[in-house]
């Protein structure tokens, strides 16, 4: 038997079915990394009086999971377009649909699904310590139950094994799926360089934009500022900042093993570089 919530959600996913011709697509997305943060700033965004976040939830994941769906399921997701005229007079802009779904940049075929649906969008990614960023993700998914193995150390070692074959698999079709690539790849997704690289070609390097999450947390009004700059809308003051979806590591890592992944990050993160306009905070 349904629950409220999940009946709730199916009336309201027909409804945005059957209007989807009227509802606004997203002009930018917040397309990850996972665990550097998406979700607040994805709020902070949601803040502001001309960008819309979806109806029913942060992330649509239409374009790594649920593409099989199609485009007008996806339409459903974000508000009617009524009213906008009045907000552009109100406002002196045009509203601007977006979500956050931190497995976009991740998902191999991803951003080649979106340039062909979503022409002109521009994009947001946003990274942070790798090292940090795995430790974070073990934590957030041995939580969530996706993971098994408690010892971060271990998942590590089984990462090669256990994503092993998955790209070719997702390669195969919209409904292909795999748990160890979208769950428990911890040091692969903190390779953003090969991730951004993979981008470029399709979108532009001046239809993205990376943000050092650490510095968007010590410091957010000019990076809020740059980034409305780059979506071409006016500030109407500075929405509340705030940190959500942190979850504190449970154990001091070993140094030598910190000292060991920072190596292995290090020609990564030094291509980073020209996508950040100088070096990552986390190597400085």
């Amino acid at each position: 038997m349904k629950t409220a919530k999940q009946t709730a959600l199916s009336v309201s996913r027909t409804t945005g079915r059957m209007t989807s011709a009227a509802r606004i697509l997203p002009s930018f997305l917040i397309m990850g990394a996972q665990r550097c943060g998406t979700t607040s700033m994805y709020r902070a965004l949601a803040q502001h009086p001309l960008l819309y976040k979806p109806v029913l939830r942060k992330g649509v994941h239409y374009f790594d999971t649920d593409y099989w769906r199609g485009l007008q399921w996806y339409r459903a997701h974000f508000p009617l377009k009524v009213g906008t005229a009045l907000l552009t007079r109100r406002f002196g802009g045009l509203p601007q649909a977006f979500e956050s779904s931190p497995y976009y940049l991740f998902h191999p075929l991803a951003a080649e699904r979106i340039a062909a649906d979503l022409p002109g969008v521009k994009l947001i990614v946003l990274v942070r310590d790798p090292v940090e960023r795995a430790c974070s993700a073990h934590a957030h998914e041995l939580a969530r139950g996706f993971e098994t193995e408690e010892s971060f150390e271990r998942a590590l070692e089984l990462e090669e094994e256990r994503v092993a074959g998955a790209e070719e698999l997702l390669r195969t079709g919209p409904h292909a799926v795999h748990h160890a690539h979208r769950h428990l790849a911890y040091l692969a997704r903190g390779r953003y360089a090969d991730q951004l690289e993979r981008l470029e070609p399709l979108f532009g390097r001046e239809r993205i934009m990376v943000i050092d999450s650490h510095r968007f947390f010590a410091e957010p009004e000019p990076v809020y500022d740059r980034l409305l700059r780059f979506l071409g809308v006016a500030r109407f003051g500075y929405p509340g900042f705030s940190r959500h979806n942190w979850r504190p590591r449970p154990k001091q890592l070993p140094d030598s093993l910190r000292r060991e992944l920072m190596d292995g990050f290090e020609e990564h993160d030094r291509r980073l570089v020209r996508w950040l306009g100088g070096e990552p905070s986390w190597r400085r």
